[in-house]
């Protein structure tokens, strides 16, 4: 149909043009609110900097971390040897306080032993939670900051979550975005200015040239894993 008989048709036949324009817009608004709420899946149970993550039990970090100073590594074991910190297993919990009388009588207290009786675990929600598409090796970070260079390990841990010994129900208060991260490997991988090194080196996300601490630039065959995409996309 030429275009000319083709708009005579549209003018003469308006109430089919005018079904065929509802269904373009009804189809756009669905597509619209399709990706809404896909986009609330995304984000749904996902922490942003400030949320407060409800707890089964109120665990008092700022007793355990602050006024006992127990090492976060106690707890959380996994973090100096695996990509994630980890949950401490309740009977890790109970063991301590099994000999704690004085706190038994503590609604809290209370409540982990019945989980414990009960034979079942505490569901605790995940407060810093990446997606899952990034890869953050917690063991390469408490490596390389608390066993190489040995700083302390409240200000190694604190530097992702916070201020964690003067809290009691951890909340984050970091973005984790990848600005975030990016800002700390500028400072602390930054690039070579050698360009005959740069030239061999792997993709390299175009920001992470631009070191504020020229002094700390030296020169390397790689990226040093931090400057190169793939070490936290793949």
């Amino acid at each position: 149909m030429k275009t000319r008989n083709l708009r005579d048709w549209i003018n003469r036949g308006g109430m089919g043009y005018a079904f065929f324009a509802r269904g373009v817009a009804g189809l756009g608004r669905s597509l619209a609110a399709l990706g809404v709420v896909l986009g609330l899946g995304l984000i749904a149970n996902t922490a942003f900097a400030g949320d407060k993550v409800e707890q089964p039990i109120e665990f008092p970090h700022d007793i355990h971390a602050g006024k006992m100073g127990i090492n976060c590594m106690y707890c959380h074991t996994y973090a100096r040897r695996s990509r994630v910190s980890g949950i401490p297993p309740l009977r890790k919990c109970i063991n301590c306080h099994t000999y704690i009388p004085s706190v038994r009588n503590k609604p809290r207290i209370k409540k982990l032993f019945q989980y414990w009786e009960e034979k079942k675990p505490i569901p605790f929600m995940k407060v810093h939670d990446l997606p899952d598409f990034v890869r953050f090796p917690h063991m390469r970070h408490i490596q390389r900051f608390y066993f190489e260079l040995h700083r302390p390990v409240k200000e190694v841990c604190s530097y992702c979550h916070g201020d964690v010994e003067n809290m009691t129900v951890d909340q984050k208060v970091k973005p984790l975005s990848m600005g975030w991260c990016i800002s700390c490997h500028q400072k602390n991988h930054p690039l070579p200015k050698d360009p005959k090194i740069l030239k061999g080196m792997r993709m390299i996300y175009p920001r992470m040239e631009m070191s504020t601490h020229p002094e700390q630039v030296v020169e390397a065959t790689s990226g040093h894993g931090p400057n190169d995409c793939w070490q936290c996309h793949k």
